[in-house]
């Protein structure tokens, strides 16, 4: 039986507590504690081989930590069932390509099966169908996942996310070989799934203007070792930036927001 997991008064979080991820003698996350506020867009940034991804994986218990303990809503992780862990934590990977020939629809509609196993009701339908209409693919729901463009194929698996109607949403590097046009639709909708809808997002990505425009907190690792984590607006700047990636990265002011000039 889960235990009640968020005491009165108290901020539902995730918190991660000395995480720990070795393959062998290689150490990938070594002892990170850091929290994820509820209702806010989180952006897990630095150079590849950081342990970003693993660590989000870990705390949705794709993987198995070697130490530590990771707190949903004040509830250690293990106690949750893995279908109540389902209903508050969906993920995205980065390796999300199905070999079944699925439409959209139902390639969304999977995003329904810790609440029907299979067998859709017709809540589910409502929130399959609110999912489409929210990432704008309402009208192409029939089509094929193999007829369908990169940024368009990576909103459909977004659908299939926000239909699971979980807390927290895991997207690992959702933006990765996506256009310009597709990469800011789908930013915004994050922005909106926050903002609108009250969900807790945290993401793995690598451009850290969109980082800079879009999240409200940020936690930077470098070496599988946690290097700041706090409000964007904390960490971006040149000298913090620089102990993370290593490079110097100026910062410009244009329309309110701190961008990165990194490119010269």
């Amino acid at each position: 039986m889960l235990y009640r997991s968020v005491i009165e008064g108290e901020q539902a979080m995730i918190e991660i507590k000395n995480a720990l991820k070795k393959y062998g003698s290689k150490t990938v996350v070594d002892r990170v504690s850091v929290t994820l506020e509820e209702g806010k867009l989180t952006a897990f940034i630095g150079s590849n081989g950081a342990g970003k991804s693993t660590l989000i994986s870990m705390a949705s218990r794709l993987l198995k930590m070697n130490g530590g303990k990771i707190y949903i809503d004040g509830t250690e992780m293990q106690q949750w069932s893995h279908e109540q862990l389902a209903r508050q934590i969906s993920i995205l990977r980065q390796s999300n390509h199905l070999s079944l020939r699925l439409t959209i629809r139902e390639l969304v509609s999977f995003g329904r099966y810790p609440y029907s196993q299979g067998k859709l009701t017709d809540e589910d339908y409502v929130k399959i169908n609110q999912a489409l209409d929210y990432m704008g693919i309402a009208s192409i729901q029939d089509s094929f996942l193999d007829e369908l463009s990169g940024g368009q194929r990576q909103m459909a698996y977004i659908a299939m996310v926000i239909a699971q109607d979980t807390k927290y949403i895991f997207l690992d590097e959702p933006l990765n070989n996506l256009d310009m046009k597709h990469s800011v639709k789908i930013m915004k909708i994050l922005r909106k799934l926050v903002d609108e809808k009250d969900k807790t997002v945290v993401i793995v990505i690598h451009d850290i203007n969109f980082v800079s425009c879009y999240a409200d907190n940020i936690v930077a690792l470098k070496n599988g070792r946690l290097v700041k984590s706090g409000p964007t607006a904390h960490i971006i700047n040149s000298e913090v930036l620089a102990e993370i990636y290593d490079m110097h990265i100026d910062i410009s002011r244009i329309r309110g927001n701190s961008i990165c000039i990194y490119y010269t």
